[in-house]
């Protein structure tokens, strides 16, 4: 999106070093007494100040009701409901291994569906089963591991592959249907306006349509062990997470500014990045010299991930989280926004939030006073102008007609279905399948320099993006009046 500075790269590691009774800084973390602590801009301006925050005693202050999220509620709302879940082993929290013991930094997992119902018996099962063991401990009763769920890290089965207990993580339970979570959703919209699933200053909302797990709900399903693999959020984004209960979770992050040193990490153990599974070794980052914010998230906690934050999670006990995105309407989230749109571009990985779509949007729709937000976003409204221009003009050259198609409210943005970059405005149809699918302007030449067997597709007209463009100006305050 810029021609001013070089393609976006993974960050060289903050010089100079921190010292080592640093790497383990106390985590940023608030109390709240009441209703108007949470409604407070200095909550806000606090969250957006840290890496990552945890803000506590939340639920009891805005009376919300965590038990609507509890897995008695969610069977009795929508018991069929589908869900993802990953089979994993239990380790502690500050270790990785593999299946032969080795630590390591891939994080090994296998996907399958199931129900709400089928996972809240797992849930459960899996709680009694501890209780038993645990009362036959008391009793002074052991019995010998079973080939199946062992818990030993020290003996070893066939081929010399260590033995471990296998438990299930119910993930990305998808809350976005008000019609199925209609009391589960507006409870959320007691939560104070930063933080809010939807609301005007979240940048997420303008999108203009839903995107799973960012501008809606999700809900995760525990038992002790269950992990959420080292990310950072989809183009950067904040995230919000509140624990549901009954047990608590532990929660190991970085700040943005080191996610180059993971990065090369990742890469020297041979994981993408992007779209890897990776859980840190602890003693490598300490050795590399980056801190690390390690802290238990307790049911009600709140906790607020900043633009960038690399975070890894793991459950201590049975519990249920919801989780959602945000975007807070500033310089920083929308320009580490684009930084990663583009990164994404370089490794052909799809960015899920369309930011030239999302920019012209948020054109439409607000005010901006931050002279760098307002710069960048100007800045990109320019380059796409240019770019419809220029592509018209391509389609021309080769003999092709441009046709009008328009925009219908609430339509999902466009992506190559070749590439997966997003293709904002003229769009390039070809029938594949029986289906009619959507090219960029390189992937659909690449088919047919001349574009023959396209239809090319006119979105928005050159006078109302230019009249978008004229219009969108810096908010600057008035002047005080002065007697």
């Amino acid at each position: 999106m810029s021609e001013r500075c070089p393609p976006p790269a993974p960050p060289a590691k903050p010089f100079p070093d921190l010292p080592k009774d640093q790497l383990n800084p106390a985590i940023p973390s608030l109390y709240l007494e009441s209703k108007r602590d949470a409604f407070s801009t200095e909550l806000q301006e606090y969250c957006l100040s840290q890496p990552v925050a945890v803000i506590r005693g939340l639920a009891g202050a805005l009376k919300l009701d965590l038990g609507l999220f509890s897995t008695k509620t969610l069977v009795e709302a929508n018991p069929d409901h589908i869900m993802e879940v990953r089979s994993q082993r239990k380790q502690s929290p500050d270790e990785n291994r593999d299946q032969y013991g080795n630590i390591v930094w891939r994080c090994e997992s296998t996907r399958s569906h199931s129900s709400v119902a089928k996972y809240a018996q797992y849930q459960a099962s899996s709680f009694q089963e501890s209780l038993k063991e645990e009362s036959d401990k008391t009793k002074g009763i052991f019995k010998p591991d079973r080939e199946s769920d062992s818990d030993s890290n020290s003996s070893t089965g066939k081929m010399g592959k260590k033995k471990y207990k296998m438990i299930k993580f119910g993930t990305n339970v998808d809350l976005s249907d008000d019609r199925k979570w209609k009391p589960q959703l507006q409870e959320l919209t007691k939560l104070p306006a930063f933080t809010r699933v939807v609301s005007a200053s979240n940048l997420l909302s303008h999108i203009g349509n839903t995107v799973l797990g960012m501008n809606t709900v999700q809900l995760y399903m525990k038992v002790p062990g269950s992990r959420t693999p080292g990310h950072q959020e989809n183009n950067n984004f904040c995230s919000i997470n509140i624990n549901i209960g009954p047990g608590d979770c532990e929660w190991f992050s970085v700040p943005e500014a080191y996610w180059g040193v993971i990065h090369h990490f990742c890469e020297k153990n041979g994981i993408n990045y992007l779209i890897g599974s990776w859980w840190p070794i602890l003693e490598d980052l300490y050795e590399a010299n980056v801190p690390v914010y390690r802290f238990i998230q307790k049911p009600g906690d709140l906790v607020w991930v900043n633009s960038g934050t690399v975070h890894w999670v793991q459950a201590l006990g049975w519990c249920n989280n919801v989780a959602w995105n945000v975007g807070p309407i500033t310089g920083r989230q929308y320009q580490l926004a684009v930084e990663r749109y583009e990164w994404n571009k370089l490794q052909s990985c799809k960015s899920i939030v369309p930011m030239i779509h999302l920019t012209w949007n948020l054109a439409r729709n607000i005010k901006v006073g931050e002279p760098k937000l307002f710069e960048q976003m100007k800045y990109c409204l320019l380059r796409t102008l240019k770019q419809t221009q220029l592509t018209v003009e391509l389609v021309k050259s080769v003999g092709a007609e441009v046709k009008w198609h328009g925009h219908t409210k609430g339509e999902a943005a466009h992506y190559c279905n070749s590439c997966e970059i997003e293709v904002f405005n003229i769009l390039f149809v070809i029938e594949q399948d029986k289906k009619f699918v959507v090219h960029c302007q390189d992937c659909a030449r690449k088919i047919s320099s001349n574009l023959s067997g396209f239809v090319v597709l006119n979105q928005y007209t050159m006078e109302d993006l230019m009249e978008v463009y004229d219009s969108f100006q810096l908010d600057q305050p008035k002047p005080a009046i002065t007697s």
